[in-house]
């Protein structure tokens, strides 16, 4: 499947799987609201800074990520993998922000709860009718 297409798919999801290693080198995986901004192979989501995970990305920056649909009769899904890092600059901590973030982060945008996850995506694989296919981005 082309690298277009993978990503019309990921747009469409609302949700995303996030993970991290842990301190004794297991996985965690956590599901997460649909990124708010891609751009070519990066995605950022909001989270707390005070988060399990943030801790665990500051420690180790390996990361994957993953997204499906579970239609009547089809499932697909995409996985990526690749570097997650955490980002407090304001240019990006605006950009991403919405209104309804007051909810989680009580001081607004300069809340110091508040950060950005960046993934960079280096390579994946996509799963549809029973065909796996590993790509490079």
């Amino acid at each position: 499947m082309k690298k277009e297409k993978i990503f019309e798919f990921i747009q469409k999801q609302k949700v995303a799987f996030i993970a991290s290693v842990d301190d004794e080198g297991f996985p965690t995986i956590k599901a997460m609201l649909a990124p708010r901004k891609l751009e070519g192979n990066c995605f950022y989501f909001s989270t707390n800074t005070s988060s399990m995970r943030v801790g665990q990305y500051l420690k180790n920056p390996k990361a994957s990520i993953y997204f499906y649909n579970k239609g009547r009769f089809k499932y697909e899904g995409v996985m990526l993998t690749g570097t997650m890092e955490v980002l407090q600059n304001d240019e990006i901590k605006r950009e991403i922000w919405r209104t309804g973030d007051t909810m989680f982060y009580k001081k607004g945008v300069t809340d110091p709860d508040y950060c950005v996850l960046k993934f960079t995506a280096a390579r994946g694989r996509h799963y549809c009718d029973l065909k796996t296919e590993s790509f490079e981005l």
